[in-house]
């Protein structure tokens, strides 16, 4: 039975969703991880102890732990200052892996903080690395009007996808920066789409997920991410605002600090923002926050929503659009990265090159406007999202790792494009 360590240093794939720290990437991690447990993979995957009073080793699922490890003094927050305290995680994760007389066959980080680490531990035990960012800092940053992506994290990134062994991408618009921008070597890079639990994310009866949520018969208007800029939740504020009151229509807000009952008190910097931004644009008794909602419970909101927006400035993927698709929901998306490939303009949703609020307003009014389109993308929605399953990908990151264990002295490459 092959070792696998996975490195994902800065967040941990057990923790909930919809924070400033948690997002696709913790799902990915946490969805690979099992379904390569289920194949007979032993999974490690090493990450910052959040909470000092925690276990330190979790059965995550059959054949998975998950490992907290010290980095930094307690109560550092924050990528940037873990940075300068990846020795502490290399040495904690060392001794870990001498304390369990274990030897690992592959190691596979997640993210630039990861990817070092990757090329650390590589060095000493001279097993293959495969290393996923899930973002780019060059394309946040370009995307974004000069977003503030710390030097490092860049310089970071360059030297990993150049040296890494093989580096897994969702898009073949990020293969494109890393070959274009970074100097990553094309033969070494391979293109496997992100995945979606489709036994979990689903079509469920409409009326039933409202009424679960306690919705009434407006139409629905859903967004689900992170409270940060990037994501572009301006734009769809913008787009509501443009909406003409016929039919009467709702904007939920998914994601984000925790809220109390009455929705005051409790919001970061972001939401605060956002709600001010609301009551500008005279929509606030038109938007509700929610703050965030555990996974098991997504497909509800998903299902109950006429369309999902996801107006991003910047996408390597997005689970999100996907996670919708899988539920029958159609998607207006930005037309950037991943985006321009999972949803199929005018079949399962609609891609708009604009990143501004009537172009939105336009597609939105669109759906709303017409059941028997939403049904139609809904319905062409879920079963394009059905080539997507977790096994598909497991099966091609199986492949990369064949192929490095069969050949780790020789010029790999990293195998065709994975297409679904």
């Amino acid at each position: 039975m092959q070792r696998i360590a996975v490195i994902s240093a800065h967040t941990s794939p057990l923790a909930p969703l919809g924070y400033r720290e948690t997002g696709g990437m913790n799902v990915y991690v946490r969805e690979l991880s099992r379904e390569m447990g289920r194949r007979g993979y032993l999974i490690d995957v090493f990450t910052r102890r959040a909470e000092p009073d925690g276990p330190a080793v979790i059965e995550a699922s059959p054949n998975v732990r998950v490992v907290h490890l010290q980095a930094g003094p307690e109560g550092i927050e924050g990528r940037r200052e873990l940075y300068t305290h990846l020795r502490d995680f290399e040495d904690d994760l060392l001794a870990f892996q001498r304390a369990e007389g274990v030897v690992y066959d592959v190691i596979h980080s997640h993210y630039w903080l990861s990817g070092l680490l990757g090329l650390r531990l590589r060095e000493r035990w001279g097993a293959p690395l495969v290393s996923m960012f899930h973002t780019l800092g060059e394309l946040k940053r370009r995307a974004n009007g000069g977003s503030n992506e710390p030097v490092a994290r860049i310089e970071v990134e360059r030297r990993v996808a150049r040296e890494a062994d093989v580096v897994v991408c969702a898009s073949e618009h990020e293969k494109r920066a890393l070959v274009e921008i970074y100097g990553a070597p094309a033969e070494r890079i391979a293109v496997v789409p992100c995945g979606v639990d489709l036994g979990r994310f689903r079509p469920l009866d409409k009326e039933m997920a409202r009424r679960s949520l306690g919705l009434n018969g407006e139409r629905m208007i859903l967004f689900v991410g992170r409270m940060e800029p990037l994501k572009g939740l301006d734009i769809l504020l913008g787009a509501a605002a443009h909406l003409d009151d016929e039919p009467a229509f709702r904007v939920l807000v998914v994601g984000g600090d925790s809220l109390p009952a009455d929705g005051r008190g409790n919001a970061t910097d972001e939401v605060s923002h956002l709600k001010g931004l609301s009551a500008e644009l005279g929509i606030a008794d038109r938007v509700s926050f929610t703050g965030p909602v555990g996974h098991d419970r997504l497909p509800l909101y998903y299902s109950a929503a006429d369309v999902c927006v996801v107006p991003s400035y910047y996408e390597s993927f997005c689970l999100v659009a996907l996670e919708a698709m899988a539920c029958g929901t159609p998607v207006v998306a930005s037309r950037v990265g991943g985006l321009s490939v999972t949803v199929r303009d005018g079949e399962t949703g609609y891609l708009v090159s604009h990143q501004a609020p009537q172009p939105f307003a336009e597609r939105v009014a669109t759906l709303l406007a017409d059941e028997d389109l939403r049904h139609s993308f809904g319905k062409t929605a879920s079963e394009a999202a059905s080539g997507f399953g977790w096994g598909n990908v497991a099966e091609a990151i199986e492949a990369i790792y064949h192929r490095l264990l069969a050949s780790p002295t020789d010029s790999l490459t990293a195998g065709p494009t994975i297409e679904r």
